[in-house]
């Protein structure tokens, strides 16, 4: 269940303030591939599953840019805000990629409101997402989303 919020003003007051977790979602090959072609990044690592077998991570892996689109999948099931005209996906300031998700790995998003402050017409939000991987100390993906509320 997301953390909800009653309006964007109670977003300003939630700094610090973490947002739980997501379900766990299965990263598995068919996902890979899907992304690779939509992407149009084929890289072996990604989809050649024979050849990555014997690679440097023992199997295909995630896109980077495929746990950074989970997150987009993620944050409405960590945060609602209510009583707003509309939310805007503003960027990013920050994205790392600490480890890489394995093919058939499972991935949650854990999210906390990192800053908020007032911008014409409503507030804007960083989000630090941090993806974890199910049974790893290291996490896959860490991102400072950035969310504009609008009244």
């Amino acid at each position: 269940m997301p953390t909800v919020f009653v309006n964007p003003d109670a977003v300003l007051g939630a700094v610090g303030q973490h947002l739980g977790y997501t379900d766990w979602i299965t990263v598995d090959q068919d996902r890979i591939n899907r992304f690779a072609d939509a992407t149009g990044d084929h890289q072996w690592i990604h989809v050649d599953v024979e050849k990555a077998a014997s690679g440097p991570f023992g199997g295909t892996i995630a896109h980077g840019y495929l746990t950074l689109a989970l997150t987009n999948l993620f944050l409405p099931q960590l945060i609602t805000v209510e009583a707003l005209s509309m939310g805007i996906n503003y960027g990013v300031n920050k994205v790392r990629f600490p480890s890489p998700v394995l093919a058939g790995s499972r991935v949650r998003g854990g999210a906390e409101i990192a800053s908020c402050e007032e911008v014409a017409g409503g507030v804007q939000a960083v989000i630090k997402i941090t993806v974890e991987i199910e049974g790893s100390a290291k996490p896959a993906c860490i991102v400072e989303n950035v969310t504009r509320y609008l009244r």
